[in-house]
């Protein structure tokens, strides 16, 4: 049996980096994947979404360019197809064309011994794979998460697509009913009204994107209704149907929805079932996650650690790379823990939406004396300029300590310029330090400025 220092199970992003990281460093490394490596994002996630959302703002800029009066001409149904199976191509060769080769021969190239299959923890130091055993000194768990399911009356697999299906599909749908209102139900949603589809949201929630500041989620679903898409709140689908072509939803007032297409994007669920890591009597939190101390060493274990969507926090692929990092600093011998407070959170709509740190509502729960401030993004030459009107940044901050807690921002973007509030977040700068910044003009960071100073203001008022 062989025996590495350091066996990762899971080749995503957080696996990527631990391995490559600690190889580097001298340590013998074995990678164990059963899909492809880099995980989600580059193949069925942030990679497709990305290419898939640039070009429908591109159709949809060229519909605003030309409008019939003060309307946009809407695509047909034909020139949609047409336009979505261009997009397709290029979103396919922009996810590597789901060939993870290149990234077995680099890690390869470092001496990473890859195993491809199932991995499972048989016991203590060994991990069997598709019937092979190897074994480990440090076990680092980066499995990643699954699409979750709703336990729907009638609702199947087989009848729905998840977001990997959506972005592996070739062809435009007719209409679609996209089951979640979160960042990706958002994302989903906008590629495929501005290719001309007819979309309809069911949130169960009050409000689209609802961990984030109310009066983000009400711009966004302004712009949604605007551009067709009909927005479904505080509703929830109690039965599922598949006749022929046709979906149907039947949610809990009675009303009957039908579209060609099911999307579900409800969430992300922990991908452990089968890992065998009860045989290390590790038991998932709650919330079915692995817990994490702030090393990233799962607790209770001395030798095994978890990285990336596993851990339940912030699942994004920049907090992956970061708990690859921290990760494979430990292992190196390194003390070094993460800090969570910043990490920032994005829906990659336009106008996008950027986010990070506490809400007002979550500041207050936690027992601080919070402050808030805001601007319209719409208010600054550079949106005047460019003809950008939707758009808000909320900031809030705490009164006692003179600090930002949190910060969301929806426009032109916002995605870029959040990261000033994730620094001063991060770092604990204090407000008169903010309030003296000089931004350049005309740019959209210039919204930072009068909200900083009311805040400043209302600080001092209070003093």
């Amino acid at each position: 049996m062989d025996t590495y220092d350091v066996v990762v199970l899971g080749g995503g992003s957080a696996g990527e980096i631990v391995a490559t990281t600690v190889a580097r460093g001298g340590k013998s490394v074995a990678v164990v994947e059963e899909r492809l490596l880099g995980g989600e994002c580059p193949y069925f996630a942030c990679m497709p979404s990305k290419a898939m959302l640039h070009s429908a703002e591109v159709r949809h800029w060229i519909g605003r360019a030309h409008t019939v009066g003060a309307v946009s001409r809407p695509l047909s149904l034909d020139e949609g197809r047409l336009a979505y199976g261009a997009a397709a191509v290029r979103r396919h060769a922009i996810a590597a064309r789901l060939d993870d080769s290149d990234r077995g021969r680099e890690l390869r190239a470092l001496g990473v011994a890859l195993h491809r299959g199932r991995g499972r923890v048989v016991r203590a130091g060994v991990l069997e794979i598709d019937g092979r055993a190897i074994g480990w000194v440090d076990l680092v768990v980066s499995v990643g998460t699954v699409a979750a399911i709703p336990e729907i009356e009638g609702l199947e697999r087989a009848s729905m697509w998840t977001s990997e299906d959506f972005y592996t599909a070739p062809e435009l749908p007719e209409s679609a009913l996209v089951l979640g209102g979160g960042p990706v139900g958002c994302e989903i949603a906008q590629v495929l009204a501005r290719f001309g589809a007819r979309v309809t949201i069911v949130q169960r929630a009050p409000r689209l994107i609802p961990a984030e500041e109310p009066a983000v989620a009400e711009i966004l679903a302004d712009v949604f209704r605007r551009e067709g898409i009909d927005v479904r709140l505080s509703r929830k689908a109690v039965r599922a149907e598949r006749r022929a072509d046709t979906a149907r939803l039947v949610l809990d007032d009675g009303t009957p929805l039908t579209a060609q297409k099911l999307i579900v994007a409800i969430g992300q669920a922990p991908r452990l079932n089968g890992l065998g890591l009860e045989a290390l009597r590790i038991r998932p939190g709650r919330d079915g996650f692995l817990q994490v101390d702030d090393r990233c060493r799962v607790r209770g274990q001395e030798h095994v650690w978890a990285a990336g969507d596993i851990t339940g926090i912030a699942g994004y692929t920049h907090t992956a790379n970061y708990h690859g990092r921290i990760v494979a600093a430990n292992l190196l011998g390194r003390e070094t823990r993460a800090n969570h407070r910043a990490i920032p959170r994005g829906v990659y709509t336009e106008p996008a939406v950027a986010c990070v740190g506490l809400s007002s509502s979550q500041a207050r729960e936690l027992g601080y004396d919070a402050v808030s401030a805001s601007m319209e993004v719409g208010h600054t030459a550079r949106a005047s300029a460019t003809g950008l009107t939707s758009g808000r940044l909320i900031l809030v901050g705490d009164r006692k300590r003179r600090t930002l807690l949190g910060a969301a921002a929806i426009g032109a973007h916002a995605e870029e310029w959040i990261g000033e509030a994730v620094l001063a977040i991060r770092a604990e700068i204090a407000i008169d330090v903010l309030t003296d910044v000089v931004h350049a003009f005309p740019t959209f960071s210039e919204a930072y400025e009068p909200p900083l100073r009311e805040l400043a203001e209302r600080m001092s008022a209070s003093a």
